[in-house]
């Protein structure tokens, strides 16, 4: 088993990964597909197992979290069969306890993979900070010098910003 493949790419764990009320988490629903179970099921032993799961573990969103990302993200509305409640958002501990909690090989994978995702997001973020401090404290040692230098730390700077999206050039058919 240890060289086995991860039943879920890490970029589609990745992708899951919000940012609210500045942590990263990861919603129920989306919990759910990577364990091959219902978003009730899941919630069901979570709600059995409520004292495993701390504020710092999990939280429901406000309605107003979930009418943003509604809109951000396109969940179906109230009418159509959507949701109806907010949706359980949980920590990287939360996302921990969850495989102790649904008890199955494949939440065991599953929760290797998530795991594996944080680390690797902390990580670039870690790296990302870093190459700004440093970048940082070298300008600060040549301030005063040539205005070629603070170009070089423009265009580097510019390198380090996320890419725009590209334009759609032709037809859609």
């Amino acid at each position: 088993m240890a060289g086995e493949q991860s039943p879920i790419p890490v970029e589609q764990i990745e992708r899951a990964i919000l940012l609210i009320r500045g942590q990263k988490v990861m919603l129920d629903a989306d919990l759910a597909g990577l364990y091959g179970v219902t978003v009730g099921r899941l919630n069901e032993a979570v709600k059995r197992n409520r004292d495993r799961f701390p504020a710092d573990f999990m939280f429901q969103l406000s309605d107003t979290e979930f009418a943003n990302l509604k809109s951000q993200i396109a969940i179906s509305s109230y009418g159509w069969g959507g949701r109806r409640h907010p949706p359980y958002a949980f920590t990287e501990q939360g996302v921990a306890m969850l495989s102790s909690v649904l008890k199955s090989k494949r939440a065991v994978h599953v929760n290797i993979a998530i795991m594996r995702a944080f680390v690797k997001l902390r990580e670039m973020l870690s790296a990302h900070t870093e190459l700004r401090q440093k970048l940082a404290e070298l300008e600060r040692k040549l301030e005063g010098h040539d205005g070629q230098i603070r170009s070089l730390f423009e265009a580097i700077r510019r390198l380090m910003a996320p890419p725009p999206k590209p334009k759609r050039i032709g037809f859609r058919t």
